[in-house]
């Protein structure tokens, strides 16, 4: 399972998500330099760097991203791993969300100079392919669905060497960002003719490049990642990509992790007894609506609603500290009561987003509410078995703040897509917690996982 090529696989996840097609590997949120530097000395080829820049401004991304490359580097530098041997990715949304270009900017500024950028947002789990250099979502062009009317990220093109030029603010022009087709890639799988041009091309590029990758199937992602590791030493690329290209360069697949029984993992009482569950659900796509829906005609499942509306005039009060803290512990009575009756409380935020002035003040707001989310969940910590957490934000304000972990370590998938992750320390509570991403699965997916982890084998 070890790559032989690269030393370590760097990931920057711009969410705690991202790590989904792989397992046994470390993700860290605490990204001070003794932090990262414990991490590179476990065995696992891959470390994700969880940065959670999704959920911040441009101006703070940018500090926030040097900062954690030049902690990085010093880390580096205190082991036998040079640069070279290290393959970055700048893991980001498969639906186009997210700091797309400033992200693999500072990236090259602090870690480069690349001889080329490539995106990759392919994410087969999820039905997100690329052909002909549009991103598609279940084979629609991914501009027409739901993620791309985002408050904040939102774009009006799949065309990706278009969409480049959109995100970019004209500094890439379409016209000279290259890709890799599909045919090439099944030309290099079948020939070894084929193989070879497609190490031409790769070896020409310089700079710092453009390069749509396309994939519609995970074999034309293992045969890229095959040619990029061919170039080791040769050649220094970096990549802004989804979740598929993990495990192709990594070559761990999700499916031959031993664990199978994830309910085996929920945390029991005195009694030998496994404790209920908790559901946090802070996305506010349509998909979280309609499975958050779904989830809650179930009997054993009671909601618990956070009333964005009242939460904002709170912090427009001179008090507002006083009167969020007299909130949460009104929420974390009503929670308790429900796990005393051996139910499962769903704490969700009210479904209509709120209006905001700009994007920056919607971002803060929705960091608010994450925390007010896991100041919750840390309350009733002794009472529960397992926690799922819908959202990306929602889910690394959890793990950082609410449960106070600098570094956990990644199960497996419960469900392909969706994570397991559980403290490394062992002097910490093993809960087990289900990262579930905004925009994924159907109506059905947040309840199976629950049920997965209800169920008695």
């Amino acid at each position: 399972m070890i790559n032989n090529n690269f030393k370590k696989i760097i990931v920057f996840d711009d969410d705690p998500t991202g790590s989904q097609t792989v397992f046994d590997c470390p993700l860290l949120l605490t990204l001070d330099e003794e932090t990262i530097l414990r991490s590179l000395k476990l065995s696992s080829p891959l470390l994700f760097l969880l940065a959670n820049t999704r959920s911040l401004s441009p101006y703070i991304v940018e500090a926030r991203t040097k900062e954690i490359c030049q902690s990085l580097l010093r880390a580096l530098k205190k082991t036998s791993i040079k640069t070279e041997d290290v393959l970055f990715i700048s893991r980001g949304d498969s639906t186009l969300r997210g700091h797309g270009i400033l992200e693999p900017y500072i990236l090259n500024e602090e870690l480069g100079p690349f001889d080329a950028t490539f995106h990759v947002p392919a994410f087969f789990e999820g039905g997100r392919t690329t052909v002909d250099d549009v991103h598609l979502l279940d084979g629609i062009p991914v501009h027409k669905s739901i993620f791309a009317r985002d408050k904040v990220f939102g774009y009006s093109t799949s065309y990706l060497p278009k969409w480049l030029q959109e995100k970019s603010k004209g500094s890439i022009v379409q016209n000279n960002v290259s890709s890799i087709s599909i045919s090439d890639l099944e030309q290099a799988i079948s020939s070894e003719s084929g193989m070879k041009n497609l190490l031409t091309f790769l070896s020409k590029l310089s700079c710092n490049e453009m390069v749509v990758v396309n994939a519609n199937l995970p074999k034309h992602l293992d045969v890229f990642a095959f040619a990029i590791k061919t170039l080791k030493g040769k050649k220094r690329f970096l990549f802004r990509s989804a979740a598929s290209l993990l495990n192709a360069i990594s070559k761990i697949d999700s499916s031959s992790n031993s664990i199978k029984n994830f309910s085996d993992l929920r945390v029991k009482n005195r009694f030998n007894k496994p404790r209920p569950g908790l559901v946090l659900v802070g996305s506010h796509v349509q998909l979280a609506d309609d499975q958050l829906e779904r989830l809650l005609t179930e009997n054993a499942c009671i909601g618990v609603e956070l009333p964005l509306d009242k939460i904002r005039r709170i912090l427009e009060e001179e008090c507002s500290e006083t009167l969020i803290s007299e909130l949460k512990k009104s929420y974390a009575i009503k929670i308790k009561d429900i796990l005393y009756q051996g139910k499962t409380p769903v704490l969700y935020t009210t479904r209509r987003e709120l209006k905001f002035d700009s994007s920056a003040k919607r971002l803060t707001f929705g960091l608010v509410i994450a925390q007010v989310m896991a100041a919750l969940s840390s309350e009733v910590i002794d009472d529960i078995g397992y926690i799922i957490s819908k959202g990306g934000i929602t889910t690394h304000i959890l793990l950082s703040e609410g449960l106070k972990l600098d570094l956990v370590h990644l199960k497996g998938q419960i469900i392909p897509g969706i994570s397991v992750v559980s403290s490394y320390n062992k002097n910490q509570l093993n809960l087990p917690i289900i990262t579930f991403p905004g925009n994924l699965g159907n109506q059905n997916t947040l309840l199976d996982s629950w049920k997965i982890m209800e169920s008695k084998n």
